[in-house]
């Protein structure tokens, strides 16, 4: 095999409970991930999600994916993302050259966003790529109980801000031996700028599952 997607997808949620099966447009969570990836086979040779949980592991087998089950050493709250990612590549015995990471709190994303981006990684021959987006928010520090404009003088209008992004977890691409040596994004990582109602969607609290349904609704209705 040579490109995988990886699915990172642990029980153990705290402050939204399995966070990870919840209905989401009527499906889990976790199925709308797996269903991108299988929606992209000429691209995607194949899905697999790691994780802890009996019952994620049964929802994972049913809509199709492959399961790594995930040791309790590197399923813990604090553990990052990456130990989950490079015990998968191990496990695979390096036969994966790109490692394609899809978190299951971002349940939406654009239909041709991986097209794009892979196209992208590579003609530009890039060893890692994540997605951005552009923050027009007005941001400061407040110090002393004072306001401090951070990127931004006041009176200032926010079309003419300097553009600033957050990286904002719809998709990221790897070469599998970066991630080996521990890292997800290289020092030369590619970043590509998608601006989309769905980059706003990171799903980790009730509230944000609420914003997402009403995003994914209203996004459908136009």
């Amino acid at each position: 095999m040579k490109n995988i997607a990886i699915i990172p997808a642990r029980g153990g949620s705290k402050r939204l409970p399995n966070k990870n099966i919840l209905l989401f447009e009527g499906l889990p969570l976790l199925a709308h991930s797996i269903l991108y990836a299988q929606n992209n086979p000429t691209i995607i040779d194949d899905v697999f999600v790691t994780t802890d949980s009996p019952e994620i592991k049964r929802i994972a087998l049913e809509f199709g994916a492959k399961v790594i089950d995930r040791p309790e050493s590197i399923s813990g709250d604090f553990e990052p993302t990456i130990s989950a990612l490079k015990h998968v590549v191990q496990l695979l015995d390096n036969q994966a050259e790109n490692v394609i990471l899809l978190q299951v709190t971002n349940p939406l994303r654009p239909e041709k966003l991986l097209a794009e981006a892979f196209e992208i990684f590579q003609k530009e021959k890039l060893d890692s790529l994540f997605t951005v987006t552009r923050d027009f928010k007005k941001l400061g520090k407040i110090v002393n109980k004072r306001f401090l404009p951070f990127n931004y003088e006041i009176g200032q209008r926010s079309q003419d801000l300097e553009p600033l992004f957050f990286e904002n977890g719809l998709l990221y691409i790897s070469k599998s031996k970066l991630i080996l040596d521990d890292i997800l994004i290289g020092e030369n990582a590619y970043p590509l700028e998608i601006n989309h109602p769905f980059a706003s969607i990171d799903i980790d609290t009730k509230d944000d599952l609420e914003q997402a349904q009403f995003i994914a609704k209203n996004y459908k209705n136009k």
